[in-house]
């Protein structure tokens, strides 16, 4: 929620601010897509462990219903969004209750690509290598298609930011899953720290290059188009 009202406070592009409202609806939709999908049995805990921590155990809907009630609630807010008269068009985006809307639809896509990407890695037989080249091909899918005059750019944004989480979460357990389970055995530690280096890297690069473009350009509010490129 902080990272969040720092970014609609905002009235320019901060690659900063943007990049640190995605991660933080990751790792929120992450524990979503866990809390809606697991639960203490068996199956989820390890290690000799008696429960999952701290609090409720989760509701254990698996992945077929916790996926079917995301795309629901992610349906109802784009419908919301077409009620309201705003436009779909990222890069049009200025207003409050229209990025709003983004952020809302940007979580609740991170929690059902996460849901996907763990079925793929645990459920579908696929493995972790498998399940990531598996996404990685339908997202060169979708790329080929924005050659396609007759396919909403819209459209392949959102289809491509969902299946970016799968990617993600399956790329991610091969990072971190032992290596007799198909991983490198970096370890949870080992890994975030191998791509918060990469993030922070990429975002250095990012604020030199719109520091660069700004120059000369008087200061006007931009819209949460820039944040999607």
């Amino acid at each position: 929620m902080v990272t969040l009202v720092v970014q609609l406070r905002s009235r320019r592009y901060h690659p900063f601010s943007y990049w640190t409202v995605i991660l933080s609806t990751s790792m929120a939709g992450t524990t979503m897509s866990d809390f809606m999908n697991r639960d203490a049995s068996a199956a989820y805990l390890s290690g000799g462990s008696t429960s999952l921590g701290w609090g409720p155990q989760g509701l254990g809907l698996g992945y077929p219903i916790g996926a079917a009630v995301l795309i629901s609630v992610l349906l109802a807010i784009f419908a919301l969004w077409k009620v309201s008269g705003m436009t779909f068009r990222i890069r049009d985006i200025v207003t409050f209750r229209g990025e709003a809307l983004f952020w809302s639809a940007i979580l609740v896509s991170n929690t059902l690509g996460t849901s996907m990407g763990d079925f793929l890695s645990d459920s579908s037989g696929l493995g972790y290598g498998g399940g990531a080249l598996l996404v990685a091909g339908a997202l060169a899918v979708l790329v080929a298609l924005m050659k396609a005059p007759a396919v909403p750019n819209v459209l392949l944004f959102w289809l491509a930011f969902v299946l970016t989480r799968p990617l993600g979460a399956t790329a991610g357990d091969f990072l971190t899953k032992p290596i007799a389970k198909g991983g490198l055995d970096l370890g949870t530690t080992g890994s975030s720290l191998v791509l918060l280096a990469v993030l922070l890297g990429l975002m250095a690069v990012m604020q030199v290059q719109e520091r660069r473009t700004r120059v000369g350009r008087a200061p006007v509010a931009e819209p949460v188009a820039a944040r999607a490129d």
